[in-house]
């Protein structure tokens, strides 16, 4: 199964901070990339990886002191109990979507192959793209668009979609394409049918509700000292970790204490995040809108 070479890769070992008789976590398991490099500084050490994705499954590591769980990692705290392995010593979460998914036409989450709009991470839960596209209001296909896609015109696309869908059913990358055509201006196609397809995929898996799960139990896994290291690939996610790692909470509103002084669960160790250079974004095209954010539990 082909995975391309994990962004960041370095940055995220050294912002871990490994202990090698630790316990570890990595939540988006993938093609393996990165539970492979923690493994190899774990001595005594256990790493317990989750994903969702039949795919990724196939990629497991035959190694005793590895555990992968094939789970949403929305469900992380209850199977970390499970396997008696609280407090942990670190968790890694490199979000989005795997350059495997992208390139493989069938699951459709790419804007360059034709295939009918599907877009699950998790090939049996039940709602598709194509499934909002032809089921949702007007008004929350608005608000996806907005939200999550960014869209400039996002009022205009769902209206073209709201009205035009009652004639023929979207069903495939090209019937949506075709429908919204108007919707794009000429020489930004790209970019604005990927928009349209982040805030779909967002939808279909609620990648932001999980998103903020995990950042919430992160808190109640973690031993003081334990390092959270997260890469995201859009603002919105991106946004909702820098507030968390900074506040302690998701909306980024600070808590005082009596005397005024900040109450905050986290050093951050980057204050800024951490990008790709030129020569990974080169090779590495999915490096491009990376941004890595590392923080200690105090």
């Amino acid at each position: 199964m082909e995975y391309h070479n994990p962004v960041l890769l370095k940055e995220c070992i050294e912002g871990l901070n490994i202990n090698p008789e630790g316990v570890y976590v990595d939540v988006t398991f993938g093609g393996g990339g990165h539970s492979r490099e923690i493994l190899r500084h774990l001595t005594t050490g256990k790493l317990y990886a989750f994903d969702q994705d039949e795919d990724a499954i196939k990629n497991k590591i035959d190694d005793p002191r590895f555990v992968l769980i094939k789970q949403n990692f929305r469900y992380l705290k209850n199977f970390l109990k499970m396997y008696n392995a609280l407090p942990i010593d670190g968790l890694l979460a490199d979000l989005g979507v795997s350059s495997h998914q992208f390139d493989e036409a069938e699951r459709g989450f790419s804007t360059r192959f034709e295939a009918k709009l599907d877009m699950r991470m998790d090939q049996n839960s039940k709602v598709t793209a194509a499934e909002i596209l032809n089921t949702y209001s007007e008004e929350d296909l608005k608000r996806i668009f907005r939200l999550y896609g960014e869209v400039d015109n996002a009022g205009y696309l769902a209206s073209i979609i709201y009205h035009n869908r009652k004639d023929k059913a979207i069903e495939t990358v090209n019937d949506l394409k075709v429908m919204i055509t108007k919707c794009v201006k000429r020489g930004k196609e790209n970019q604005y049918y990927a928009q349209v397809f982040q805030a779909l995929r967002i939808e279909v898996n609620k990648e932001l509700e999980v998103l903020e799960e995990l950042l919430k139990q992160s808190l109640e896994v973690l031993k003081p000292g334990g390092r959270l290291v997260v890469m995201s690939y859009h603002s919105l996610e991106d946004r909702l970790v820098k507030n968390f790692t900074r506040t302690g909470k998701i909306e980024g509103e600070v808590e005082k204490d009596f005397f005024g002084n900040q109450i905050t669960p986290f050093t951050q160790i980057t204050r800024k995040p951490i990008v790709p250079n030129e020569k990974e974004v080169e090779s590495n095209s999915r490096a491009r809108s990376a941004k890595l954010r590392i923080a200690e539990k105090k």
